[in-house]
């Protein structure tokens, strides 16, 4: 059995000239792209998801993560966001589950998702590891039984943290980092190695991942285990190690014909972010990257989604590939249904100013220029990233005489030059 990326080699299949008209570009220039592995598109067939390229060329995508936790463990309010990711254009879903019956809402949100679906399996691996006895007590069977599972349930790309070796965990003793380790699946495995004094299994196994990979075509999402979770630790040894190890990983991903992208970087000054882009795109051949944020302070929890709003539009613009979201609870509580819709909404704005920096979607601002010349505020409303934000502030104070807002009124300085320009 061929996979996506091989297929690609021998020439333009249906989902590859399905992404071409939807992202509005050559069909050859895609299939080169998923060919080389710089272009991704997860799509795991027992789930068969809208097709959606990452990557070079490609528009920028937005991920939404979701799931439980042990103190809010109900699925309904999970599919209650889940509803307001796919309202508000997510392009992709994490399903994030740490509480409650963890299978049966990864099960019921890949029923109900259109858009591919991301996992970090490790993090139901060490649930039930904890639950038995520790986290540091996973087996190597643990470990690629609970990958296979997901894969098995159709999720389309996986989170897995391959770049921490026991030679960085030793490394990382002596890194004076103000943090250390804050990525959980991440933190799961440097434990692990310290307690147990062996290699990670997904770096010293990895040909075995790459195998159960191409079996059910998922794509591998190469995770930041040492991300930095502060501003002073930024750009240092152990994340640059991580990512050296990463680089090596993916040319055994397109080696082997396995789709892969890169995680990265966390928290990032907004002088660091575009050398972090340039850097992860050097070492890993272009592979698309996938950032959390980043991250440009430390200060602002509760507004963390602006925060990463900064930052994701900067990384988008220097060749980011994919963001993920942060909401306002980040760093604080699990997200609510507002949450999700205050964060999306910062990413994709984030995304769009990347976008247009890049040659796409400059349209949009036209149309919305020449919506506002002309006072048409249905045609305002059309275009707007969160249209019932839009029709929400515009009702205040206004009535149906006034084709202005409540802040101008007959003071409109676009009705004042209109009337005089008409003369």
């Amino acid at each position: 059995m061929t996979t996506i990326m091989e297929d690609a080699r021998k020439g333009a299949t249906p989902l590859i000239r399905a992404v071409a008209a939807k992202e509005r570009v050559d069909e050859e220039f895609v299939r080169r792209g998923v060919a080389s592995g710089r272009i991704v598109i997860p799509c795991n067939p027992r789930h068969n998801p809208v097709p959606a390229a990452i990557g070079e060329g490609m528009g920028i995508k937005v991920n939404v993560n979701l799931g439980t936790s042990r103190d809010m463990p109900g699925m309904e309010p999970e599919i209650e966001k889940l509803k307001v990711a796919l309202k508000y254009g997510a392009d992709a879903v994490m399903d994030l589950s740490t509480g409650g019956d963890v299978d049966a809402i990864r099960a019921r949100i890949l029923k109900e998702c259109p858009v591919m679906v991301g996992t970090v399996p490790i993090y139901q691996t060490g649930l039930v590891a904890a639950r038995r006895d520790a986290v540091v007590e996973m087996s190597e069977d643990d470990i690629f039984n609970g990958i296979e599972r997901h894969a098995k349930d159709g999720v389309d790309f996986m989170t897995v943290h391959c770049g921490i070796t026991k030679e960085s965990v030793e490394w990382l003793k002596t890194s004076g980092r103000t943090m250390d380790v804050v990525s959980r699946g991440g933190s799961f495995l440097t434990a692990w190695i310290l307690h147990n004094g062996e290699e990670n299994p997904l770096y010293r196994n990895f040909d075995y991942l790459l195998e159960m990979a191409r079996k059910y075509e998922f794509t591998l999402s190469l995770g930041d285990g040492f991300r930095p979770g502060c501003i002073d630790d930024a750009t240092d040894s152990a994340q640059i190690s991580e990512l050296m190890v990463l680089g090596k990983l993916v040319k055994r991903c397109r080696e082997a014909g396995v789709q892969s992208m890169v995680e990265g970087p966390g928290h990032v000054p907004l002088d660091m972010v575009e050398a972090n882009v340039a850097l992860e795109k050097s070492l890993c051949d272009g592979a698309p990257f996938y950032v959390l944020g980043p991250l440009v302070t430390d200060i602002a929890p509760g507004y963390d989604h602006i925060v990463g709003a900064v930052g994701g539009a900067v990384a988008a613009k220097a060749g980011a590939d994919f963001l993920c979201y942060l909401t306002p609870a980040e760093h604080l509580s699990l997200p609510d249904a507002d949450d999700v819709r205050e964060g999306l909404i910062a990413s994709k704005i984030a995304a769009h100013i990347g976008d247009m920096m890049r040659g796409k979607g400059r349209e949009l601002d036209t149309a919305m220029a020449k919506a506002r010349k002309a006072l048409d505020w249905e045609a305002m409303f059309k275009l707007c990233v969160d249209e019932d934000k839009a029709r929400e502030y515009r009702s205040r104070g206004c009535t149906e005489l006034n084709d202005g807002c409540s802040m101008c009124g007959d003071m409109c300085a676009i009705k004042i030059v209109d009337k005089y320009l008409k003369k």
